[in-house]
Parts: structure tokens; sequence; C-alpha cells
């Protein structure tokens, strides 16, 4: 790939800024658990995996910067509370022993190391599903800019694509946050990839057109029975792709699966500020004294969803079975 996404040098995470892109890519250091959680919670890095990635150097931060270990993995912990990959990271993080910093950054590196790997098996496993000659539709961004590198759905896309499937790849904008517009589309066209925008609002239009073969998204946690918590807007996407009758499918390494979470009802879902839809760019777009409901993530049900493509393999329905015996291989 063009660019990375987040690396440990010089004794600092650093994290490619996904607040400024398409406009800029900068680079923010941080050298502290304290400075990961706030980097995670203000989106500087975004992405399940990622931010399970870059929780586990927060983790290892902790030791070098001497930081008290409990605090830190409580302020991890709570900086987004959806992404089951970041709990999964912290948990295993906290069981390393000696807790030395060398100790913890080499369990970071597997981490971000076996994160790389999955998202090539998970675009070697979904490459499959994909039809030839038609579109693919996909919603917010889980490419390399929320993982190691790769991508869980840009992963299928990108497989896809490199066995000689002839598809046109199709992003959703995602508000409020954009991460289509700004990040999909900005990593594709980075890697010579061409792209379609479209709004939220189209989408349900393009789906009705025959135009799409199938919808691959990402997960940021994924419960035993199948339901799936992705960025808002994944549900109606799922209820538009069953109406066209196209498949729909979840891309997501098997660190976000949830199998402690029987269904969505227990899934905690992130609110975020309201300035993020009353305001654009640093500037007031809706009426004073509004009242905003800005949930980050919707949770999809699992009867809407095609298959769950992993590093392990396809589940199907039910997922209540699939799911755990995907886990247990």
């Amino acid at each position: 790939m063009s660019f990375r996404t987040l690396w440990f040098e010089d004794g600092a995470l650093h994290l490619l800024d996904q607040r400024r892109l398409p406009a800029r890519a900068e680079i923010v250091a941080v050298r502290s658990a304290r400075a990961t959680a706030d980097a995670i919670r203000e989106m500087v890095v975004r992405g399940a995996p990622a931010i399970g990635c870059a929780a586990a150097y927060g983790m290892a931060l902790a030791a070098r910067a001497g930081e008290d270990f409990e605090t830190a993995r409580q302020a991890l912990l709570e900086s987004r509370p959806t992404a089951v990959n970041l709990r999964w990271a912290v948990e295993r993080l906290w069981r390393v022993q000696p807790r030395t910093f060398e100790a913890l950054k080499a369990e970071a590196d597997r981490v971000l190391a076996e994160d790389l790997a999955a998202c090539r098996a998970i675009g070697r496993n979904g490459a499959a599903l994909v039809p030839d000659g038609k579109g693919i539709l996909t919603h917010c961004n889980a490419g390399g800019l929320a993982t190691a590198g790769y991508g869980t759905a840009l992963g299928v896309i990108r497989a896809a694509l490199e066995a000689g499937k002839k598809c046109g790849v199709f992003a959703d904008e995602t508000r409020p946050w954009l991460q289509g517009a700004r990040l999909t589309a900005w990593e594709l066209l980075q890697d010579g990839i061409p792209v379609t925008l479209l709004p939220d609002v189209a989408a349900a239009s393009l789906l009705g057109s025959g135009r799409i073969g199938c919808v691959v998204v990402g997960a940021d946690r994924i419960a035993r029975n199948g339901d799936t918590a992705n960025k808002v807007g994944t549900y109606p996407l799922a209820l538009a792709a069953q109406a066209a009758e196209v498949p729909f499918f979840v891309a997501a390494p098997t660190s976000t699966v949830d199998l402690r979470a029987g269904s969505g009802r227990e899934i905690p879902i992130e609110q975020r500020s309201p300035s993020e839809v009353t305001h654009l760019a640093g500037a007031r777009v809706a009426a004073e004294g509004v009242d905003v409901f800005n949930p980050a993530f919707d949770v999809t049900p699992a009867r809407y969803i095609s298959a769950i493509v992993t590093e392990r393999g396809v589940a199907r329905a039910p997922f209540d079975q699939s799911l755990p015996a995907l886990l247990e291989t």
C-alpha cells in the first residue's frame, strides 16, 4: 500500500491523522497511554482493528512512560466503547508478564502483524463471494486506514480486483464524519483503484438499479447471533440491499466477534457530540437550539446479513453456531 496508518518508531506510536485527510497527510506521535486514548477518542485513528492495534501500543507506552497500569487500562477502555477490538487488545496486553516495555512492545508488534495477516486472509476468503462484472458498494471506511493495512471490506474489494474480477467500486459518503468521502475515496485513489462516491441517501436507488452485485462493510462488534454494529447508516443499507435482493456481506477479523454479547441489544452504542451534526467544517448549519441524536454506530440484525467473512473462513446463518465454530478453529 502507498501509505501507513500506524507504526512504532523512536519510542512513539505514529498515527496518520485521519481528521486531516484528504487535504493533508499529517502524522501525530503519541508517547503515553493517555495520549493514545485521546487520539482514539478524537478519531486521529479510527476503525476497530486499527483502534485495537493502537491500544496495544498504548499499553506498552504506559510502561515506557511510567504510568499506573490500571489507570492506563481504564483510559484506553473508555476511549471508544463500541469497538470490541479495543477491549480485546487491552485485555491481551494486560495478561503479558513481565509488564516491561520490551515485553509489551513485542506483544503489540504481534497484534499489528496478526491484523495485517488477517486482513489479507479476509480478502482471499471474501473475493470468491464477489460477483464478477457488477459493482461493489461499501459504507464508511474499512480499509487500510481502519486496520494495520489492506483492510477488511476494502481487503475483499482489493482481493477481488487482484483476482481479475471486473467490479466497479462505489462508496457512500458516510455522514456525519464523511469517512467514505474523505477516507475511502482517498485510500482507493492512492492505490489507483477508481471509485464512485454517492450520498448515503442515494444508496437505495443505486441498489435498485441492478448495477450492484454485493455490499461489503466492516464491523466494530459482532454479537454471537450475528447482529453487527458498524458505522451508523449500515442498517438502512442492509434493508435496502435486502429489498433489492443484493447480498450483504460483513468483513471483519475474529477479534471483532464478541461471543459474550448474545445479540445486538448487548452492544454499547457510542453517542457522539451534537456539533458533528449541527456544524460543518466549524460553521453552524443547523438551527440554534435543535436537539440532536448522533449515534456513532447502528446494529444490523443478523437476518439481513448474507455472510460474515473472517480470516478463518466464512460464517453463514445460523451465526450462533457458525461463529463459535470459526473461533474454535
